[in-house]
């Protein structure tokens, strides 16, 4: 068993892009579970839905979630009240890692930090998972945290320092919705035949959130 934790970002990029179904096709091909948390599926159907300008978008990602498309932990009989544990756990070393005039620096959110919760969960249970996230801080905190105390500091104009290991963070895999949309195009589930396509695809995901640079867009033209 294997599996992909979608955060936030990657599908309401895909909804805003008119790709949503993509994820149905990905998960015709993958074997393993697509899934979401609670904290997630607040931010992309409970709280939008109420919505009008998004509700249409909510319905469709609804929709997904009735056909078990997206599936939430208790399909893997993980128990929600433990990945909310160890999302506040993460959140709380996240939140508390940096540091600007003494003041502590607000990188993340609690649904972004339950992908990570839910990731190390399904890891004690013996299952590999990969974690769909566009925003680059929980990225960054994650790989190369050092780089993102450069980065909030040229953000903040002001000193930034880290001042926590964060070694709960280490060992985790990530993926965007650019590297989604184009495994999608290699394995033909795109049914649009213009050579422009693939960098059409990964272009309207750059502009809508994902966190992929002009130098990476070009290296996946290339592969």
């Amino acid at each position: 068993m294997k599996a992909i934790i979608f955060d936030s970002g990657p599908i309401i990029n895909l909804s805003l892009n008119g790709l949503l179904p993509l994820i149905e096709k990905l998960k015709s091909v993958f074997k393993g579970k697509f899934l979401i948390t609670s904290q997630v599926k607040q931010e992309i159907y409970e709280r939008p839905v109420h919505i009008p300008q998004f509700e249409l978008g909510a319905l469709r990602i609804k929709d997904l979630i009735d056909k078990k498309i997206l599936e939430m932990p208790e399909s893997l009989d993980i128990n929600s009240k433990q990945v909310d544990m160890l999302t506040r756990k993460f959140m709380e070393e996240a939140n508390h890692a940096m540091q600007v005039d003494n003041h502590h620096v607000q990188l993340v959110s609690d649904a972004e930090m339950s992908c990570l919760a839910l990731s190390l969960e399904l890891k004690n249970k013996g299952i590999e998972s990969i974690i769909a996230v566009d925003e680059r801080t929980a990225r960054m905190l994650c790989e190369k945290p050092e780089n993102l105390e450069k980065i909030m500091s040229m953000h903040l104009h002001k000193q930034v320092n880290l001042v926590n290991s964060l070694n709960s963070f280490k060992g985790f895999s990530f993926v965007r919705s650019s590297e989604l949309v184009y495994v999608a195009y290699k394995l033909g589930l795109v049914p649009i035949a213009d050579p422009r396509t693939l960098e059409a695809l990964i272009l309207a995901t750059k502009f809508k959130g994902s966190s992929i640079s002009w130098e990476e867009i070009n290296i996946l033209k290339k592969l």
